[in-house]
């Protein structure tokens, strides 16, 4: 979907809607071909626009999602009259709902053990013939990416069509950029927080606020101390995206 890319920031977003994305996914089980998948908010194109490497990663995945309204907007602007958001935990719900009919694997990394057992327990309810072959909660501290061989070589046993990881950005998109040519399964997708959100461990903003693109101000308020860093950046990304479009920023 190389064509459907728009540069924002110097990040290449894909301008799909989920409908898009699910069949991407659906044609790289099919193929087995090997991709990861980002998921792309204003934070993390503002990661992207300070960091070479990091852009890169974004870059060269198979989709980089418009994962936040602004984005969204912005997209729209542009003239990608049927993107939508392509949000982390709705893929995951959506792949998983898919899996009851398809049968796909799926393996969850990141988070907790506590929070991959609430996880799965709630997944096989609203899912009763999903396939989660395995799941793995790293101890490795924040800034670690590498993982051990004997872990990889679990997960590529146990076959998964999917790996979900929910390390959070960027270091999700660092670990799967670093893993891609030693894991087997066709798709590795970053989530971020999707895992605590749909577990139950973490408060996910109700659909009208993630429509209205307030969904930043309600996390904020909720974990401040942890995600202040990450919205102050908000303002300054208005402002290079104005000047962007205005042609006043290359």
């Amino acid at each position: 979907m190389d064509q459907l890319r728009q540069n924002i920031l110097g990040v290449m977003i894909s301008a799909i809607n989920l409908d898009q994305a699910l069949a991407y996914c659906q044609d790289q089980i099919k193929t087995r071909q090997l991709a990861y998948i980002c998921v792309a908010p204003a934070h993390s194109i503002m990661d992207c626009y300070d960091d070479k490497y990091l852009r890169e990663i974004f870059n060269n995945s198979g989709l980089t999602t418009p994962d936040g309204m602004a984005v969204v907007w912005i997209l729209k602007l542009k003239g990608n009259k049927t993107v939508s958001r392509v949000y982390g935990p709705d893929l995951l719900l959506s792949l998983c709902e898919l899996s009851n009919k398809t049968g796909w694997k799926h393996f969850f990394y990141g988070s907790t053990n506590q929070t991959l057992n609430q996880l799965q327990a709630k997944l096989r309810v609203e899912y009763p013939k999903v396939n989660i072959c395995g799941t793995y909660a790293p101890p490795f501290k924040v800034g670690k990416i590498t993982e051990r061989q004997d872990v990889i070589n679990n997960i590529n046993q146990l076959n998964p069509d999917v790996v979900w990881v929910g390390l959070g950005s960027p270091k999700q998109e660092y670990w799967m950029f670093e893993h891609r040519g030693k894991l087997n399964a066709p798709l590795l997708i970053g989530v971020g927080a999707a895992f605590d959100f749909l577990s139950g461990n973490k408060n996910q903003a109700p659909k009208w606020v993630q429509r209205s693109g307030f969904e930043w101000l309600y996390r904020l308020i909720d974990e401040p101390q942890r995600l202040w860093r990450r919205y102050i950046k908000y303002p300054k990304f208005v402002m290079l995206v104005l000047m962007e479009m205005a042609g006043l920023k290359d």
